[in-house]
């Protein structure tokens, strides 16, 4: 699970996984990370029955925050209206994090200046970003 988020990770938080239902029992910091528990994962055996799958919550409804769920198929548009293509990943980076447009492209988030709105985000970036 990657999130920077700690109330994800509060007792009582439910994850959808594919096989199921699980619900945060403990969690605590841990160096950089955290470790938790889920109920009825009691020993390493029964931890097992986690391996390899994803966790999915629902989004959180924070509307100054950007999430990647409504940034990914958004179409990236420049002040004058010029397309520069389709959102389809959002790569993490130190720096910023960088949106994936289908022909390659990589775009800083920080350049973003408008959106996500009816399924557009507007970029105001540097002379010569997307000639790269």
């Amino acid at each position: 699970m990657l999130s920077d988020r700690a109330e994800r990770v509060v007792p009582g938080a439910i994850y959808e996984l594919s096989s199921g239902r699980a619900e945060i029992v403990e969690s605590r910091r841990h160096q950089n990370r955290w470790l938790i528990r889920f109920d009825g994962c009691n020993s390493k055996e029964s931890a097992e029955r986690y391996r390899g799958e994803v966790l999915w919550a629902p989004p959180l409804d924070d509307p100054d925050e950007l999430w990647v769920h409504e940034l990914v198929g958004s179409m990236v548009v420049e002040p004058d209206g010029t397309e520069r293509g389709e959102v389809i990943s959002v790569q993490q980076n130190p720096a910023s994090d960088l949106l994936v447009l289908e022909s390659g492209k990589l775009v800083p988030v920080v350049f973003l200046i408008d959106g996500p709105t009816d399924g557009r985000v507007t970029v105001d970036v540097p002379d010569g970003l997307f000639d790269l």
